[in-house]
């Protein structure tokens, strides 16, 4: 007989906020109006939850500055952010769970299930570099809030202090690909040519012409240049 597949072990948190006109993605505006810019969160998060969804969990768990939307898939627990800073935000979240989790964000939606498949035989944290400096995906086979407390957010080393913490405390290191959050309209324009078939590719076609006003949209991030369809 077959051997039954093994139960999964690790818990998904994606930690977003809800995307609300001025609430979210600011930094896309101008050349985007806010509600431009939340339409284009509203699709990030769209294809972040549902790479999640995908994705063998024993738990996956939306930490939400907000309320949930029909953006929201089934199978997904909702647990409030706390106030705070980032680093104090990320800390809760892991605090909020018990065994092995992994933690990403609402700005990645090129993201695939097999980044977020985790073997921790081999690793005690799972670290995801940002293009930015920052870092896209944490993950830790004990989750410990201690080691996200007082790293600085937001800064272009703030990767490199928290995978030093991960290396300081002992903790064997897996290391995931760089991606690139989506900040500004190059961003946008440069992940919806990444991931041409997601929610965030149509909604960054929709709005080419703002965010590439330099040039003609369809050459930029036109369904010919990224060769798929909405």
């Amino acid at each position: 007989m077959t051997a039954p597949a093994p139960e999964p072990v690790t818990t998904l948190l994606v930690i977003a906020k809800q995307p609300v006109p001025g609430r979210v993605k600011t930094r896309l505006v101008p050349p985007c109006t806010h509600e431009q810019a939340a339409a284009l969160a509203e699709a990030a998060l769209a294809d972040t939850l549902h790479t999640a969804a995908m994705v063998p969990a024993r738990r996956r768990v939306l930490v939400l500055d907000g309320e949930p939307g029909p953006w929201l898939p089934p199978g997904f627990d909702i647990v409030p952010q706390c106030g705070g800073p980032l680093d104090e935000r990320l800390a809760a979240a892991f605090a909020a769970v018990s065994g092995p989790a992994l933690l990403i964000g609402m700005d990645t939606p090129q993201v695939t299930p097999g980044l977020l498949t985790v073997d921790w035989q081999d690793a005690d944290a799972v670290f995801g570099p940002a293009a930015d400096g920052g870092f896209w995906a944490l993950g830790l086979r004990v989750p410990d809030p201690a080691l996200l407390r007082g790293v600085p957010m937001s800064t272009a080393n703030t990767g490199a202090v928290q995978r030093a913490r991960l290396l300081a405390a002992g903790l064997r290191v897996a290391d995931l690909p760089i991606l690139r959050d989506v900040d500004t309209a190059a961003d946008a324009v440069a992940v919806a040519r990444e991931a041409p078939r997601g929610r965030f590719a149509a909604r960054a076609r929709e709005f080419a012409a703002v965010l590439t006003p330099a040039a003609d949209a369809g050459d930029v991030i036109g369904e010919d240049a990224l060769g798929a369809t909405a």
